[in-house]
């Protein structure tokens, strides 16, 4: 049996420098009687590499987190003691992790986390975009396609909070481009890419800056994009409601989606954006 009570623990491992192992890294790894990771091969080399003996371990990932819970709270319930490792990171933030530590925390057993490097945090601190007031964001990957992914970006459009994404190389022009036609061209973003490895970079312009460099530049690695909130708006009146209506309709947006536009961008209550809509379909 691993040591001390049965229980989960979240491993947090580094992002790139493995510099940033921490001892209770080793001694948590060591204490656990079975390993759940992202990829076995790649936490049985990190074993390796810091001294410990690898335990059984056993795949986590998106399409096996649902149905390996049960038998990681079966275990914990024996008496063992369960580790969660993702690739790189904190376990349950854009990584596997948070379903099975809500299934554990029902159930009413320990839960221990060994802090570790989360690339969110990482890249936000050093784009120089954070204000005073520390508040942030975080939103991971967007959903790729459809409804989902324009319902996301239509929800970040008052956003006054400095926003962390984070978005693979092959898809990051589109998303540069989706973020510059919801929040403007004009507004500030950090890419940051290798972070605390050799060849670490951070690009700074905005974002249409940006998805241009992506035409000149061929975006390599996994991205971390921190992106400037929304400015405060001045109290908007209803005449410069009805423009921003009138020109989300002529852009073609439908009439709830201009509503629904308009309404997040300047703060409003979404009735009075109605009432100003049927007042421009009564002109």
């Amino acid at each position: 049996m691993g040591v001390g009570s049965p229980r989960l623990v979240l491993v947090g491992t580094p992002i790139g420098n493995l510099g940033d192992l921490s001892a209770r890294v080793a001694e948590a790894f060591a204490a656990a009687d079975v390993v759940a990771c992202e990829d076995t091969r790649r936490t049985g080399k990190l074993l390796a590499h810091i001294g410990v003996r690898a335990p059984r371990l056993l795949r986590l990932d998106e399409h096996t987190e649902f149905e390996l819970g049960p038998e990681i709270l079966e275990r914990i319930s024996n008496g063992e003691v369960v580790a969660v490792a993702s690739d790189a990171g904190m376990p349950g933030l854009s990584d596997p992790g948070a379903r099975v530590a809500s299934l554990v925390a029902q159930a009413g057993f320990q839960i221990e986390v060994i802090p570790g490097p989360f690339a969110a945090a990482v890249a936000l601190v050093g784009s120089g975009l954070l204000t005073h007031s520390g508040r942030f964001c975080f939103e991971g990957f967007l959903p790729r396609k459809g409804p989902d992914r324009a319902a996301r970006l239509r929800e970040l459009i008052g956003e006054s909070r400095t926003m962390v994404l984070y978005e693979a190389p092959h898809r990051l022009e589109r998303t540069l481009g989706d973020l510059a036609q919801v929040l403007g061209t004009h507004r500030q973003v950090a890419l940051c890419r290798e972070l605390t490895k050799l060849h670490e970079e951070t690009w700074r312009g905005s974002l249409e800056q940006a998805a241009e460099r992506c035409q000149q530049v061929a975006p390599r690695g996994e991205y971390v994009l921190v992106v400037d909130g929304a400015p405060a708006l001045p109290e908007a009146t209803d005449e410069t409601l009805v423009a921003e209506l009138r020109a989300a309709l002529t852009a073609g947006a439908t009439r709830r989606d201009a509503a629904v536009q308009v309404a997040q961008q300047y703060g409003v209550a979404p009735n009075r954006v109605k009432r100003l809509l049927t007042q421009i379909d009564a002109s």
